[in-house]
């Protein structure tokens, strides 16, 4: 990994060992009592959103998509610019045999378009703010869907949201360590942000912290070879 790569601050700390705790740490403790999400958060926009030809930004551990149990044909694709989680995820989720490619989603991505469904989970509070520079993340995205694709995921929102004490201390925190850039992201930055690349944007807040979105039909798709 190259520390002049775009966005390196939020990327960098996912080490293997991180990896094995990532889970137990972030799932079962930071998100039903910081986040106060619930033990399974953002699991059913992967249940009621995996399209036949998937592509995972961002895809952590593989936890999101080896809990939703998808049919073991599903085309899957997952990109991270950390080899760490890539290599993780390729023994997650074995069965679904996933093809693997380090990118960067701040850069056109070099992948085989189109893809039915993408996510994006818990990533844009790691991208470099603001959420103007951010939305080059949604673009190359939106980019690589077909005319009635969806894009879905989840991320933290900044200082301005309706935290709990511990939660928005947790913000301060990670913002000061870098693994978190998102002090300003606010829903209405986040729905613009979407608004400019989706035609049809659904944006749920249910604890405050933490924003759903699901953003289908892209407006724009940069590589148009495939477009009949």
């Amino acid at each position: 990994m190259d520390a002049r790569e775009p966005g390196f601050k939020g990327f960098k700390d996912y080490t293997p060992s991180f990896l094995k705790t990532y889970d137990k740490w972030v799932l079962g403790f930071m998100a039903p009592r910081v986040w106060k999400m619930g033990d399974k958060p953002g699991l059913n926009l992967y249940r009621n959103h995996l399209g036949r030809r998937h592509l995972d930004v961002g895809p952590g551990t593989g936890y999101f998509i080896a809990e939703s149990n998808p049919p073991k044909n599903i085309e899957l694709t997952l990109v991270d610019p950390n080899p760490n989680v890539l290599n993780h995820c390729a023994k997650t989720l074995a069965p679904w045999q996933p093809t693997m490619v380090r990118a960067n989603v701040l850069e056109p991505l070099p992948v085989q378009a189109p893809f039915d469904s993408a996510g994006l989970t818990h990533v844009i509070h790691c991208l470099p703010g603001p959420l103007t520079a951010k939305a080059r993340a949604i673009k190359h995205i939106a980019s690589v869907l077909t005319l009635d694709g969806v894009l879905f995921g989840g991320t933290v929102l900044g200082l301005t949201a309706r935290h709990t004490r511990a939660a928005r201390m947790f913000v301060r925190l990670a913002n000061f360590q870098g693994g978190f850039d998102n002090r300003e992201d606010d829903v209405d930055g986040l729905r613009t942000m979407l608004d400019e690349h989706f035609r049809e944007v659904e944006i749920e807040t249910p604890t405050g912290s933490v924003a759903y979105f699901v953003a289908s039909r892209p407006r724009t798709m940069a590589q148009s070879s495939w477009i009949q």
